[in-house]
Formats: C-alpha cells, sequence, structure tokens
C-alpha cells in the first residue's frame, strides 16, 4: 500500500485482527518519506512484515517510472533503519520456495539444502558453491513469490502503453460497488500467464491498455479469495486464503486500494483439503 496514506489504509484492513503498534506507524511515517529522498524511488510502497522466530522483518518496496518493473526491496526490523535486499538468481529464488517452517528472523541464517534438496545440495557442490542458502534469499523469494501469486490491483487503475510500460490511470475513479464485489474485477499485478490462453472472441471484448494482466476468477483453488464488505459497506476487503495475512481492500467509487501482507511467509499448501 501507498506510504502517503498508510495510516489511513491500515485501519481499511484492521478487520484481520493484524495491524501495527502506534510506535511502529510513527516509525514508518517518519522513515518512508527519507527512504524514498535517499534512494530516489518515485514512490514507496509499505508491503507488511513477515514475522521470525526472533523478530519480525518490516518491508518496504521502491518503485520507478514503470509500475510493473521489478520493484527495489528493502526490510527492517525498527521501521527505521532499512537494509536493501539484493536480488538473487532465479535459479537460487527457485531453490529458496522450497524451503519450509517459520522464518527465524536473522538474515544470515543458513538453511542447509542437503535436508531438503539433495539434487540441488549436489549440484551446487559441484560447482564450488556451499549447499546453504541465507535467510535474506529466502525473504526475497518469499516476498517476490506472495507478489507474484496474490498481489492484486482493480481493473482500471493502471494502464498499459504502446510502449509496454505500465502507469497509474489518471482517469480511474474507483470500482462501482456492484463491480467491486466480482473477482473479475481484480487482476493479479504481475506477468499475465492465462491471458494468451484466451481465445479470439474473448480477447475482443478487452481493452488492451487496461485488460493486459491476469483476472482472479480463474485462480486455482476455486474459493481461494474471501471478498468481504466491511465498515458499513463502504470498504470491499479481499483475503487470501492461500496465503493467510494478505489483505487487500478497495473503498468503490474512490482511488483508494492497496494490499499488505502480515503473516509468517508460509504458504497454506492444505487449503485445497480445506475447500
Amino acid at each position: 500500500m501507498d506510504a502517503r496514506s498508510l495510516p489511513a489504509a491500515l485501519e481499511m484492513v484492521a478487520g484481520g485482527g493484524a495491524g501495527l503498534s502506534p510506535e511502529k506507524r510513527a516509525a514508518l511515517s517518519a522513515s518512508l518519506p527519507l527512504l524514498q529522498r535517499d534512494y530516489r524511488f518515485e514512490r514507496v510502497w509499505f508491503w507488511g512484515s513477515i514475522q521470525g522466530v526472533r523478530g519480525a522483518y518490516y518491508i518496504a518496496q521502491g518503485l520507478g517510472p514503470d509500475r510493473a518493473a521489478l520493484r527495489s526491496c528493502l526490510y527492517s526490523f525498527n521501521c527505521l533503519d532499512w537494509s536493501l535486499l539484493t536480488p538473487a538468481p532465479k535459479e537460487v529464488l527457485a531453490l529458496a520456495e522450497q524451503l519450509k517452517g517459520r522464518f527465524q528472523g536473522d538474515p544470515s541464517f543458513q538453511y542447509d539444502l542437503a535436508g531438503t534438496d539433495a539434487e540441488a545440495a549436489a549440484r551446487l557442490i559441484e560447482g564450488g558453491k556451499e549447499p546453504v542458502i541465507k535467510e535474506e534469499t529466502r525473504l526475497i523469494a518469499t516476498i517476490e513469490q506472495i507478489d507474484r501469486e496474490v498481489g492484486i490491483v482493480p481493473r482500471g487503475a493502471f494502464v498499459k502503453t504502446a510502449l509496454g510500460s505500465v502507469h497509474e490511470n489518471r482517469h480511474f475513479e474507483g470500482l462501482s460497488l456492484v463491480e467491486a464485489k466480482k473477482l473479475s474485477s481484480y487482476f493479479h499485478f504481475t506477468k499475465p500467464a492465462n491471458l494468451k490462453n484466451k481465445t479470439l472472441l474473448e480477447k475482443a471484448d478487452l481493452d488492451p491498455s487496461t485488460d493486459f494482466l491476469d483476472s482472479l476468477e480463474h485462480d486455482f483453488p476455486r474459493g481461494s479469495w474471501s471478498i468481504q464488505l466491511e465498515k458499513g459497506g463502504t470498504v470491499v476487503v479481499l483475503r487470501s486464503l492461500m496465503w493467510l495475512g494478505l489483505t487487500f481492500y478497495h473503498v468503490p467509487m474512490t482511488k483508494q486500494f492497496g494490499y499488505v501482507y502480515f503473516g509468517t511467509g508460509e504458504k497454506n499448501l492444505d487449503l485445497p483439503f480445506m475447500l
């Protein structure tokens, strides 16, 4: 969620019981503008936090002109001092996504791959590398995985230009209340995977400038999203049952929307058996 509207946005998603203490909110209000200035980001989002055994990681993301481009991720333990997460190779991130169990809360903590993926550990040893992955790398992988699988935006909130870059839609005035209660009105804010599989007849009704992302209505398993009306029916809230702790909000007929994650960074792999 946008750092500029953080206090009000946190109130919108507070119905799930998760949130930040007044001290943490005050610290974020002071540090995030400085973060944007020091790193020269065009916009800063507060992503949420991942609770570890020894402490919590508070995550912020820095954005450039192209909103769909790779975001810079930073973490903090006190919401004041921020450290930049270094991007890792795709093959390393894929291995990090396979790690199970709670985060420790220590970026330097090392996971031994020999006990989780013997083949991957053997390949690393052959390449002259230690068969270990730092928790810092797992943190990057988890943030990217959550953004990819459940990071969502309302339909029409962003537009794609002829050059392929994605920008905020200045003409977006929010979804109507009727549309806001439909899963088809929300898109995954990541590279589309199912859009190319649509038939020409289905694509004929799409606007390429706004319908360039995958809709939530085809998410698997069915029922992995919970839609609720809160604040007296003035706010639409979507909660992911696949990544427990991910909450998205949108105030119909306004530009107010965003999502935040407060959880342990563990995917609910039992969901298909719970539905």
